[in-house]
């Protein structure tokens, strides 16, 4: 399959990720069908894609004209096999539950026709073991970053018997959707991005839940120190500013105890258990009572804008 056969794209999935990845296959030109076997997760979907789009408007990244044809191009199902009536590409961004997934692409399988593309968008599974073995010349991962409309990595991980011309295909696409995809050369938990994170997670709820700062004081900490250097230096490049052989000393110091990862942290499971989830239920870590989550997301997708204006250049930058 090559980038100009793919007209027609199926997205399967309309939870936090659908609405977004939908926008950016249609903003490429191509029709796309969003599916869900929930009809109310599809009139939210539609209410959030319209959001999104009202807020390209406003920081004119499109017209009016624009937004609506890109809309146009989207439409909505519930019945899988209208979903993938015709198309050449797939992204599959169902929840991440080995059981619905492998489900998912076997029912995939059975209509879409071999020389389409599938791809998945999983964050902690392995979707190598879960397609079809048929499936799998046609088949890689490509994990996208929330919100997808707006952040430009996409992680395309390459399977043991993923084609060339495939990845190829794949990475061409994103391109044309005006994405950074990155190349994996094979499939590990995680990817990069999430392996990182997690690595953060130990720490971030390490220090809430002894009382070393509040939530509001780690952010500030981050985004004041590691998140602009980084944008010059990612992490690799900083070890080569700072010297290698100070990074070295640190390790033999030894003066830095890695706390145990707990696979049940209290600062996360807290909240879950009073079923503060976030800007889904208006509250999480902070407090968003009488915000919509539309409003919230628009707020924070109005000052990504400001971010990747101001920074989108020194992505490909090297020193």
């Amino acid at each position: 399959m090559k980038l100009e056969e793919i007209q027609r794209i199926a997205v399967l999935g309309a939870g936090t990720m659908g609405p977004g990845i939908a926008q950016c296959y249609a903003m490429s030109g191509r029709e796309v069908c969003l599916y869900d076997i929930s009809e109310s997760a599809l009139v939210k979907a539609r209410a959030m894609l319209l959001s999104n789009l009202d807020t390209f408007v406003d920081e004119e990244l499109l017209t009016v004209e624009e937004a609506d044809a890109t809309y146009k191009r989207v439409s909505f199902t519930t019945v899988l096999a209208e979903a993938l009536d015709g198309v050449q590409f797939v992204q599959e961004t169902v929840a991440e539950k080995p059981q619905i997934k492998k489900s998912v692409f076997g029912e995939v399988d059975a209509i879409l026709p071999t020389e389409a593309i599938l791809v998945s968008n999983a964050s902690a599974l392995n979707p190598f073991e879960l397609v079809p073995e048929g499936r799998r010349t046609n088949f890689a991962a490509a994990h996208w970053f929330a919100p997808p409309q707006i952040l430009p990595l996409v992680e395309v991980a390459k399977g043991e018997e993923t084609s060339e011309e495939t990845m190829e295909t794949i990475l061409a696409l994103l391109r044309a959707c005006g994405k950074k995809p990155v190349r994996l050369e094979k499939y590990v938990p995680g990817y990069i991005i999430n392996r990182i994170q997690i690595l953060l997670n130990t720490e971030v709820f390490y220090l809430l839940e002894n009382g070393v700062c509040t939530p509001e004081q780690m952010d500030m900490a981050v985004k004041a120190s590691l998140m602009p250097r980084g944008m010059v230096l990612g992490l690799v490049q900083r070890y080569d500013f700072t010297g290698l052989d100070i990074s070295a000393n640190n390790i033999i110091n030894g003066s830095y105890v890695m706390p145990e990862t707990s696979k049940h942290p209290a600062a996360l499971f807290d909240h879950v258990d009073k079923g503060e989830l976030g800007i889904k239920t208006g509250k999480g870590f902070y407090d968003y009572a009488g915000r919509s989550r539309e409003e919230l997301c628009a707020k924070r997708d109005h000052l990504l804008f400001r971010v990747l204006q101001a920074t989108g250049d020194l992505i490909d930058a090297t020193i």
